[in-house]
């Protein structure tokens, strides 16, 4: 591998803590100043690492984009995208940081924050990797290289992904980095080779006109939690397995998950079982699992003595790679109806959802990421699913069928993305940009 110039540490890191002290939460009731300035920070931390021209392209009726094409000096070097997005989850509950969400904080080598891990840690890096290249005494750029951040990844709508199937010439590579994935292990890097899919389905359960006292009506009185609860029962099997008819499994063939590892990664409490058949992998990364992640009903707190008229639950359903996320959604409205107990009424809708996608793990850029990761962090590359979904990933590798897409990132199991003390690793964070320098300089010295 040609020599790999270094990376700024101290640039790297404070990027980072830049952007996570935005609260850049892009779902509907937010604030849109704070994904305004997320957006307009990852410009200047772009442009102080030496990216020009720089475009805030326009995404309807979303936050923009930031897009930047950089050649390098020859003509027929390949091309690659660098792709992370500015927006974030929300925080949460305080009670469930140990120090705010905005504020990023250093314990024990890990820096903990919003966005810390999911993915502004993907920002920081491509910056740090392009600073390492086009900064004083760097040798410039090896390949042609696009960057592109998103500013609504989370929210799930896809609207960028729109954006870029009706102008696919102008985001088209040879590569896709996608900095947005996680090492299985502090310390461990791997390359994703595949992402399962998502949909989300509301349901609606109505039994009453309206609340009605417990002590006069409870008994025959149908209470609409009640069924509610019941049907949420209904979708698993007694094992935990998906009861739910007509969703895709596949075979798993990569990397193995050790359950007890995984119990103390996950926090699962002693003497509470793990659910479903089959190992944790092929759960995690190639089959379906369905989750009851809201339900709207009376607070305990405020809870009165009667039976509730109407009750609602939002299932968040992931799918095998493979599965059209409409159809797991019908599938799963389909089931609702037949479960529905004692003639409650039912309304459904159906959310966002996101198909997932089989990424190559071998071939010859597969093969520089490899050896990139692995000149990064000293030890082999772990080839490995995720059981999260990336809408942008997996409808790139559909516009762009003979793309080479990279599926890495510094996060690992104790990230906690999406939950309070979300954090990253910051010695991991150092290596995968020193990883991603590498991986473009390979490239550029394979086809030099």
């Amino acid at each position: 591998m040609s020599t790999v110039p270094p990376v700024d540490t101290t640039r790297l890191r404070d990027a980072l803590e830049r952007l996570v002290r935005i609260p850049s939460v892009a779902f509907p009731g937010f604030p849109e100043a704070p994904v305004r300035e997320a957006a307009d920070t990852t410009v200047a931390v772009l442009e102080e690492a030496g990216v020009t021209g720089i475009e805030r392209v326009d995404v309807p009726g979303a936050p923009p984009a930031i897009f930047a094409h950089l050649r390098a000096a020859d003509p027929d070097a390949p091309t690659v995208l660098l792709y992370a997005h500015y927006d974030v989850q929300p925080a949460g509950p305080d009670e469930s940081w140990t120090s705010p969400a905005w504020e990023p904080t250093e314990r024990d080598g890990r820096l903990y924050g919003r966005g810390t891990a999911d993915d502004k840690c993907g920002v920081a890096l491509h910056a740090a990797a392009l600073a390492a290249l086009l900064g004083d005494g760097g040798p410039g750029l090896p390949v042609h290289v696009k960057v592109l951040i998103e500013g609504e990844e989370e929210t799930g709508n896809g609207t960028l992904s729109k954006l870029v199937a009706a102008d696919p010439e102008r985001f088209a590579a040879d590569a896709f980095v996608i900095a947005d994935g996680s090492n299985v292990a502090t310390g461990r890097p791997t390359l994703t080779t595949s992402l399962r899919g998502m949909t989300v389905v509301d349901v609606t359960v109505d039994t009453l006109e309206a609340p009605v006292h417990s002590g006069v009506a409870g008994g025959p009185g149908p209470d609409a939690l009640l069924a509610l609860s019941r049907l949420i029962a209904s979708l698993h099997h007694d094992d935990g397995s998906v009861a739910v008819e007509g969703l895709d499994v596949l075979p798993w063939d990569g990397a193995a998950i050790e359950p007890d590892a995984w119990r103390d990664e996950t926090g699962v409490l002693e003497g509470v079982d793990l659910l479903g058949a089959g190992p944790i992998a092929d759960q995690l990364f190639v089959r379906p699992s369905v989750t009851a992640i809201g339900i709207d009903a009376p607070t305990v707190d405020t809870a009165a003595n009667a039976l509730i008229p109407r009750a609602k639950a939002r299932l968040s359903v992931r799918l095998a790679p493979t599965q059209d996320p409409a159809a797991a959604a019908q599938a799963v409205i389909a089931h609702v109806f037949a479960h529905t107990p004692w003639g409650a009424q039912v309304t459904v809708a159906e959310g966002p959802g996101a198909p997932g996608a089989i990424l190559a793990g071998d071939g010859p850029i597969a093969e520089a990421a490899g050896r990139a990761l692995e000149s990064g962090y000293g030890v082999p590359v772990t080839r490995i699913g995720s059981g999260g979904a990336i809408p942008l990933c997996a409808d790139l590798s559909s516009i762009y069928p003979d793309a080479a897409f990279v599926l890495w990132g510094p996060g690992d199991e104790r990230s906690r993305i999406h939950a309070g003390d979300e954090s990253v690793d910051l010695a991991d964070l150092e290596r995968a940009a020193v990883a991603e320098v590498a991986f473009l300089v390979d490239l550029g010295a394979a086809t030099g």
